[in-house]
């Protein structure tokens, strides 16, 4: 049988040896608009896995659509190193192609040297907080022709094709949406006047580059904002730009100011699909779905089933740039995936940081591949099977060592399976299978349920210890702690107890963050129930939505500091937040629990502390007041501790009397996050 995502595509003249395209993203890796050896690396990399195309960018279009992080193609300086680049993807096995972009109002002042970002018109930016010049017909019209000047200075760098961005609140989308655009002249008012600039811009370039060479253009299915463009017209769009010059269209999903979450687990694999379905019906060119199709059956599924002709795997091909060849080759289960917690790619771009991952520490350090054989044979002891010792012992294996992995525990991943837990966090414990997965396929040596002692060390006679133990749940010094009431947030998350139906969680961080989510989700309808519902009408969209939202729990989540989940990441953040007053959790910041009694808790704080709009409950009675602060009791069933986690490491001090070599990674040495986890398991293994 025929596999879809290897079977061939043309795109304009252009064939493609399969299905599989790797969008631009942004990667923070560009220095002063130049290409660097760190860029070519990483997509030469990505090449070596064989997608059938690679699409670089964004590139600049002129000096005020971009920053200098980004790709330069404004200016013909730029050409020698956007050569260097194209020659490196496709020498490696793929073809090359170059997005093109201008961020209008999405862009900062910061990055112009104080001038002011332009616009379709002079709205305001919820994600910059700048407020845009209105552009003049002579700037739309040069514009327009940079736009062209940049695809032909792709086209001469030896590019196979250039693609324009048309979406995601960038600068043209910002001309299609009457959201932005409030023009009263040519470009302005009717969908064919907002159309105007897109269409213009793809007919520049086609007149520039000939006929012949592939034209693609990247926009948005739905843009998920409030009074912007209907589906309908960007249907209408898509038609235009496929019954002109344009030969295949990209679909991707929102805006960066939508309050619809695009790229984080808590997406279903390859749920926006629809959208590129939506247009597929009605162009006569290939279509692209995008967004988290993370794994091949996902993307056989999608092109299969009509929703598409190709599928966009970009940060999955970050995670694993050997993706498209392990799936021709039938090694699907060596495939490690991306788990869309975006805390090395997309958050990294908020701290002005070249992009990582936290499933592999590889990226965006490439080079450092070649450096990874060990100059002499060594007998590795890896002491913890979380993310830190599963990653030090492939990569210790990997460089030429001997190495064993003990795990005190039944099975591996540690702590992956704790995050996994909360709704929309799944992948996580994919991550863990994975690493599992390249452990056995290497045929690492793994003791589990063993707990390493000194006896067991001297039996080994290991050169080297990596001590991976993890970390326990701290135990915060509140009375009343050793009530039959208080639940570990760790067993919560495990299911290893039973939670009543009013519930406090002390500490806001992640981990209660999380919690709350998980119980929140107790006693509502599951997804399979509401399409049952939903197909046959049995109750209102209203209705469905609350037996969706409503659980069978009260819960309260009180956190000494301001304000909740100060240690998640930012891309993710928004969504849990969302999420917590979405379920209905009520929140209380600057709240210090201060007893445990077996009918409740007692917390102290200022009259203020609780979070607007997130109001204490109604069971709440204040008591023992003292001067400037309020004692409040609530009465509960259950009260979750989730106060944060302490090193755990019992053999620090053993290996140092013995002599043996060691490092200390992970939660063991430091409590942290997964991708600390990762990267510290792996640098720890280099080290050695």
């Amino acid at each position: 049988m025929t596999d879809p995502l290897f079977t061939p595509i043309t795109i304009n003249t252009t064939q493609l040896s399969n299905r599989i395209y790797l969008p631009a993203m942004h990667l923070g890796m560009a220095q002063e608009f130049e290409v660097t050896d760190q860029i070519v690396d990483f997509y030469a990399q990505r090449a070596k896995g064989g997608p059938g195309m690679i699409c670089v960018g964004y590139a600049t279009v002129d000096e005020l659509s971009g920053n200098t992080q980004n790709i330069g193609a404004h200016d013909d300086r730029f050409i020698p190193g956007l050569t260097r680049l194209a020659s490196a993807i496709k020498e490696n096995g793929s073809l090359a192609a170059v997005q093109i972009n201008h961020a209008g109002r999405y862009n900062f002042s910061f990055f112009l040297n104080g001038k002011q970002p332009v616009a379709p018109s002079a709205v305001a930016s919820r994600m910059t907080k700048e407020t845009p010049r209105a552009m003049t017909i002579d700037e739309i019209k040069e514009t327009v022709a940079s736009f062209a000047a940049a695809a032909v200075r792709v086209k001469k760098a030896g590019f196979d094709a250039v693609e324009v961005l048309s979406g995601t609140g960038y600068l043209i989308s910002e001309f299609l949406s009457p959201l932005t655009n409030q023009r009263t002249d040519e470009y302005g008012g009717s969908l064919e006047n907002r159309m105007r600039f897109g269409l213009e811009i793809v007919a520049a370039i086609r007149n520039a580059l000939g006929a012949d060479y592939p034209l693609i253009v990247r926009m948005n299915g739905n843009d998920f904002m409030p009074g912007g463009n209907p589906r309908e017209e960007l249907i209408a769009y898509a038609k235009a730009l496929a019954q002109g010059p344009v030969d295949a269209l990209c679909i991707n999903v929102g805006w960066h100011e939508a309050r619809v979450p695009q790229i984080v687990a808590q997406v279903p694999r390859g749920a926006f699909a629809y959208l590129a379905r939506g247009i597929k019906e009605v162009v006569n060119v290939p279509v692209i779905a995008s967004h988290r199709i993370n794994d091949p059956q996902t993307a056989r599924q999608v092109i299969s089933e009509g929703y598409c002709d190709m599928v966009a795997m970009g940060r999955s091909l970050i995670a694993d740039p050997m993706l498209p060849q392990k799936a021709k080759q039938g090694k699907e289960n060596q495939i490690v995936h991306c788990i869309a917690c975006a805390q090395g790619c997309f958050d990294n771009l908020f701290k002005l940081k070249p992009v990582e991952c936290l499933c592999n520490p590889l990226a965006g350090y490439e080079q450092h591949e070649e450096q990874l054989t060990a100059s002499s044979a060594k007998r590795v002891m890896v002491v913890g099977a979380g993310p830190a010792g599963m990653t030090a012992a492939l990569t210790a294996f990997r460089r030429g060592y001997s190495v064993t992995l003990y795990e005190s525990s039944h099975r591996l991943g540690g702590q992956l399976h704790l995050a996994a837990a909360p709704p929309g966090r799944e992948e996580f414990a994919q991550f863990a299978r994975d690493l599992e997965a390249q452990i056995t396929a290497l045929k690492i040596p793994v003791v589990l349920n063993t707990l390493v002692d000194k006896n067991l060390i001297e039996r080994a006679k290991p050169d080297v210890v990596l001590l991976a133990t993890g970390a326990k749940p701290l135990v915060p010094p509140i009375p009343g702690m050793e009530l039959p009431i208080v639940a570990d947030a760790w067993d919560v998350l495990e299911n290893k107890v039973e939670t009543g139906a009013r519930v406090v969680i002390i500490g806001g961080g992640a981990v209660g963050v999380e919690t709350a989510l998980f119980l929140a989700e107790k006693g509502t309808l599951d997804a399979d129930a509401l399409k049952f519902l939903f197909v046959n009408r049995a109750e209102t969209p209203e209705t469905l939505f609350e037996m969706a939202t409503k659980g069978s729990k009260k819960i309260t989540l009180i956190e000494m500091m301001d304000r909740v989940g100060k240690d998640i990441g930012k891309s993710t953040k928004w969504g849990m937040m969302q999420d917590l007053g979405r379920f209905g959790v009520q929140t209380i910041t600057s709240g210090r629990v201060t007893k445990i009694t077996e009918t409740g808790i007692e917390y102290a704080g200022t009259l203020s502390s609780e979070t607007p709009g997130n109001e204490t409950p109604g069971n709440e009675t204040p008591s023992n007041e003292i001067p400037g602060e309020t004692i409040k009791t609530i009465a509960v069933d259950t009260v979750v501790v989730a106060a944060g986690s302490k090193s755990h490491n019992p053999l620090e001090e053993v290996v140092e009397q013995m002599g043996v070599g060691f490092r200390v990674i992970g939660d063991a040495n430091k409590v942290a996050t997964a991708f600390d986890a990762v990267h510290g398991g792996y640098q720890a293994a280099r080290d050695i």
